[in-house]
């Protein structure tokens, strides 16, 4: 969509907006809800918003419809709160919120066995299959004391909202804590009750030998819940043949149409169709233009100096491939000694799931990469690699404005939406080096440095050429990129998928 189809106007999307759902109920379901609570009833009760172009572009959904978001609680505020209307985040109206409370210890065999690692992990392809995982009783009890039990937990509420919506239901679900719903809810439903299910997923999708790592009754009751979808949304289109693969190759009895992306399985048609997520662009340069950002920027270019910047951003985990890129740094200034004390590395990593054990450990092993590296090639006035731990959005966008090369070279991504907010406010025509095997690859190929993530020497080699390339270079692949990234934002991501509804009459 072209920012000529601006959403505040009468845009294609607000027709079609209008159009596919003045009729319908929305049903938003996902693990985490658009807001959360803080404090208690005997104090003040504060509301905050989620982070992220997601929850902007699924609540921008419910602004003309009655729409419900069911989410699991996360702060005894939310347990305490359960259900009823937000005001909207933006423009007139409420979001029904309904808070699920599962019990602990199911959720924690949900979230922190099934869910992370073992599924994160298996489409992240980040196994290392002759020692793990191990799949023993205790999995096997997280399943079906956990995973089963809390989507069960899901699709009840969800049959519940839909026998109270005034209208037929369009219940989106989001990612990979809701595999076994969709099917739960068929079972729950008489078969010709008025429904459209659509299931998106945020993360990679492996081909048939990764998937084979799952034991068969686990993988094929996610193929068996997911063909009961209408409408399955996938970042790539890799991602979305790798599932028509795996349908194939794993669940007898359906009949796969490479050509029109559709699986015909128990008497239903199943569609598979890519969709790029994208970024909110009016809300991130509104926060790029603050003064808390320009604060921050002025700090940083304190502790930087006058020297290129090689930054990255990441959540703290294996799939992001940090201690490959400290490795390629310091290769880099090995081979290539002119960047000693004229280049940093500077990283902002953000925590992420440290009660599981593999997370935690990788923290500890990059934090030693990072030190060995520093020991070798640094002195009392430069320190190679400079590493800042913390979740810290302005923080992270004033960084964005200053990188002379952002490195993103996850091992696997589902998107990577670092890659496209970087060139949207960065101010110094900075150079992108992106891995393969992210969702971002699909759109921003054309200007970007393209790199196997397990190439150390072929990661350093793009440093130096990103960070000796011509100014006018530099310039003409920055306006590529952001041209790239501004004709697909966050709100062409939800056009695509009402279009898709309305093509195929869903």
């Amino acid at each position: 969509m072209t920012s000529a189809e601006d959403p505040e106007t009468n845009s294609p999307y607000e027709q079609l907006n209008a159009e596919l759902l003045n009729n319908r109920s929305l049903i938003i379901v996902a693990n985490r809800g658009p807001v959360t609570f803080e404090g208690s009833a005997s104090d003040s009760i504060d509301m905050k918003r989620g982070a992220g172009g997601l929850v902007t572009a699924l609540v921008g959904l419910a602004q003309h419809v009655e729409a419900t978001w069911i989410a699991c609680a996360r702060t005894e505020a939310d347990t305490a709160w359960d259900n009823g209307a937000i005001p909207l985040l933006q423009g007139a109206g409420n979001l029904h919120v309904r808070f699920l409370s599962p019990d602990p210890t199911a959720y924690e065999r949900y979230y922190n066995v099934i869910a992370n690692p073992l599924l994160w992990f298996l489409q992240h392809a980040l196994w290392d299959v002759a020692r793990a995982p191990i799949i023993n009783q205790h999995t096997w009890q997280a399943w079906e004391t956990g995973y089963q039990v809390v989507n069960r937990l899901f699709s009840e509420a969800i049959v519940e909202e839909v026998h109270k919506a005034a209208h037929p239901a369009l219940v989106m679900l989001q990612d990979y804590h809701l595999y076994l719903a969709a099917r739960h809810i068929r079972d729950q439903l008489q078969p010709r009750h008025p429904l459209t299910l659509l299931h998106f997923m945020h993360i990679p999708w492996p081909g048939p030998s990764y998937w084979r790592i799952l034991p068969g009754t686990m993988r094929q009751a996610i193929l068996d819940s997911l063909c009961a979808t209408d409408l399955l949304g996938f970042q790539t289109r890799e991602d979305g043949l790798n599932f028509l693969r795996n349908c194939e190759s794993y669940l007898p009895n359906a009949h796969v149409n490479y050509k029109r992306g559709r699986i015909w399985y128990r008497n239903r048609a199943t569609h598979v169709r890519d969709f790029p997520i994208s970024i909110d662009l009016n809300l991130l340069r509104q926060l790029a233009a603050t003064e808390e950002v320009a604060r921050y920027q002025t700090e940083l270019q304190g502790v930087m100096g006058q020297r290129q910047i090689i930054l990255r951003i990441d959540r703290i985990e294996p799939s992001k491939n940090i201690i490959r890129g400290f490795q390629a740094f310091e290769e880099l200034l090995e081979r290539h000694p002119e960047h000693r004390g004229t280049a940093k590395f500077l990283a902002l990593l953000v925590p992420s799931r440290l009660d599981v054990e593999e997370y935690q450990s990788y923290l500890n092993e990059l934090m030693a990469v990072a030190g060995s590296v520093n020991a070798r090639y640094g002195d009392s006035g430069w320190e190679p690699i400079r590493i800042l731990v913390g979740e810290n959005y302005s923080r992270a966008v004033a960084a964005l404005q200053l990188y002379d090369v952002l490195l993103v070279n996850a091992i696997a991504d589902g998107m990577n939406l670092v890659a496209k907010e970087g060139p949207i406010v960065n101010q110094r025509d900075g150079v992108l080096i992106l891995s393969e095997r992210t969702g971002a690859r699909q759109q921003l190929e054309p200007g970007a440095i393209v790199i196997a993530p397990c190439d150390v020497y072929a990661t350093a080699e793009a440093m130096h050429q990103a960070l000796t390339m011509p100014a006018a270079k530099r310039a003409d692949l920055a306006v590529r990129l952001r041209w790239l990234i501004e004709r697909e934002d966050i709100t062409a991501w939800i056009y695509q998928q009402l279009k898709a509804l309305k093509d195929l009459n869903l």
